[in-house]
């Protein structure tokens, strides 16, 4: 897993009107969220007249990347467009910036009209704001809270087989935070629901944004603490719990996922 802060070559900031003759790095994003790359698969790093050749639909500014400007361009079109999975086996750091840009995208487009009374929004300048003329409204970027725990029984830790992911065997246990719960309690009622059982000890092992498509995912590790395995055929269709040994390790570390794998096995 790629665990560098965003902002070790990132400074945030957000305007609409800022251009610059200079050559700056843009993030330029199609609509199948999609990055395009240079040649060469990194960032393009040019001036604005690069963007000649597309139908530019909005352009943001966003910070600055690695001491130059760095824009998010929304356009239609086709080429050397990546998915943010492929750019990730490419570089990983080039995928954390690319999904900073892609949420910022999906801000803009998403609430274009205000989602309380349908009235058309209006951009802050001063903050990425959309806000309601009409109700006064403001419509921030939306993070949706989830979390994946590892449940561990002595030497052993438990795996569940999915029924909306089939191309995985078996995997962790996770979920989205309910509104009114904490994080904590959203940890011990997944597991409730999905497979029956208790847990103790609950141990934070860090975070991860995941733009897949706008979540914050919380990795937790716990410990066994009572009750039978019971899956609710639902979400979960079987469980069992797994020695070292069974784990079969991702191809990806792109996920928080591997780091709580890579905690168990060296338990």
């Amino acid at each position: 897993m790629y665990n560098k802060s965003i902002y070790e070559n990132y400074t945030l900031d957000f305007k609409e009107n800022y251009n610059t003759d200079d050559e700056a790095y843009y993030l330029i994003v199609n609509k199948e969220r999609q990055i395009l790359l240079t040649e060469d698969k990194t960032i393009p790093l040019v001036t604005k007249s690069y963007l000649n050749k597309f139908k530019v639909n909005f352009k943001f500014y966003i910070g600055i990347y690695k001491n130059r400007p760095c824009h998010v361009v929304n356009v239609d079109g086709h080429g050397n467009f990546y998915q943010l999975h492929e750019i990730y086996s490419i570089n990983p750091e080039t995928y954390q910036i690319a999904g900073r840009a892609v949420l910022v995208n999906d801000w803009y487009i998403n609430h274009q009209y205000c989602g309380r009374c349908g009235t058309k929004t209006q951009l802050q300048q001063k903050h990425m704001n959309l806000k309601c003329p009409n109700c006064g409204k403001s419509h921030h970027a939306t993070i949706e809270p989830a979390v994946i725990i590892g449940i561990y029984k002595e030497d052993k830790l438990l795996m569940a087989r999915h029924s909306y992911d089939t191309k995985v065997e078996y995997a962790l246990i996770a979920g989205f935070v309910e509104p009114g719960e904490s994080i904590e309690d959203a940890v011990h009622r997944e597991i409730k629901e999905e497979v029956g059982i208790k847990v103790k000890n609950l141990e934070y092992l860090g975070s991860q944004s995941w733009p897949f498509p706008n979540s914050l995912m919380c990795a937790y590790k716990a410990e066994y603490d009572s009750g039978k395995i019971k899956v609710d055929h639902d979400e979960i269709l079987k469980a069992r719990w797994f020695t070292k040994d069974e784990i079969e390790y991702p191809e990806s570390d792109i996920s928080i996922y591997t780091l709580i794998i890579d905690d168990f096995l060296s338990q």
